[in-house]
This record gives structure tokens, sequence and C-alpha cells, in this order.
């Protein structure tokens, strides 16, 4: 079986469970670009195909094509093939085969271990790396000497700390409060 992230499992299934196999409305938790991104990967995997949406039978629509139509997704046969169904009008299976039954939904991954988290490093000559050189100083930075350093803005710096480096790659930054200097942010040395 092909391996497809939780939200395409979601929504083939949902659209197999749907007669006409239209796989809208999407996940609520799945909105704008994000929509965007995972739908254009099935459309080039070729788990769903965009069709001609009959709007007046209210068809939900994907996109509009600008000439007053819209499209709506479809799951494909290979979109169903990837989450272990076989569709309706496919040739039957050949002599000896057995009738499983068809799950619907991945098995319970609660109970399976799960892989370690990929630990991330910031790449040479960025601005993630100006900032971590900067904390990582003996008297460390401030906002206003961050913001010099990267041309960003007070809140983007903020952000990045909080974001990229407490976030994403689990780095402690400390502050404290610094006479003549004001608040100075720091990270332990490596």
């Amino acid at each position: 079986m092909t391996k497809l992230s939780d939200t395409q499992a979601i929504i083939l299934s949902a659209a197999a469970q749907r007669e006409d196999r239209i796989a809208l409305p999407l996940p609520e938790s799945l909105r704008g670009g994000a929509a965007a991104k995972v739908v254009g990967a099935m459309l080039a995997k070729g788990f769903l195909q965009e069709a001609d949406a009959d709007m007046r039978n209210g068809e939900p629509i994907w996109r509009e094509t600008g000439d007053g139509h819209g499209v709506t997704l479809v799951a494909t046969d290979a979109g169903l093939a990837a989450i272990g169904i076989e569709p309706e009008d496919a040739t039957p299976a050949p002599a000896g085969a057995t009738d499983a039954p068809t799950e619907l939904f991945p098995p319970d991954t609660a109970t399976e271990p799960k892989a370690a988290p990929k630990t991330r490093t910031p790449r040479e000559g960025t601005k993630q790396a100006t900032l971590i050189a900067m904390l990582r100083a003996p008297d460390g930075a401030t906002i206003e000497e961050i913001m010099a350093a990267t041309s960003w803005q007070s809140h983007t710096v903020r952000g990045a700390m909080a974001g990229a480096l407490k976030k994403k790659l689990g780095l402690e930054v400390t502050s404290e409060k610094v006479e003549n200097r004001g608040r100075v942010y720091k990270l332990p040395a490596a």
C-alpha cells in the first residue's frame, strides 16, 4: 500500500464513502495554503482528479475556472487503491484470491511505537544562524542588536526565538535584565 499522510488518508476515506467519490469538503483543520499543498500533491500522484462541478445539483467546488464554472475533486481508482479499497467497477480478483474485508481507516497508531523526531540543525549563513551565533556569544544579544544584524522587525526576532529556536530546535533561550543595556537574551554555549 502507498505511504499516505494522515490527512491524505482521511480525504480519500471520506471520498470512498460517497457514491460520487467527491473528496470535498476537506477536513476542517485543512485550510488555505495547506489545503492547496495537500491537494496538489494528491493530484500529482493521481489520487485525485479535477472534474467539472454540477453546481445546479449543489456539488461542492474546489476552485472556479473563471468562466462561471467550478471544479470539484474526485478520488480516482489509484486513490482508492492507495487506502486499500478496490473500486466496484474494477476487474474481478483472480481465482483463489481471498475476499478479505477492506479497511477504510489505517490501524490505530496509538499502540505502535512512534519514530523519534528528527533533530533539526540550522543551515550556515542564514539569518537564523546569525541569531544563534549572537545568542551564544558570552554577552548575549538584545532585540535591537539582533534587529540591526538581521534586518528583522522586533516581532520577527521574538517569533524566531520562540518558534524556531525553542519549539523546533529545542534550544533554551534565557533572558536577563542588564544595566545600561536592557533585556539580554542568551543561549548556552554549544
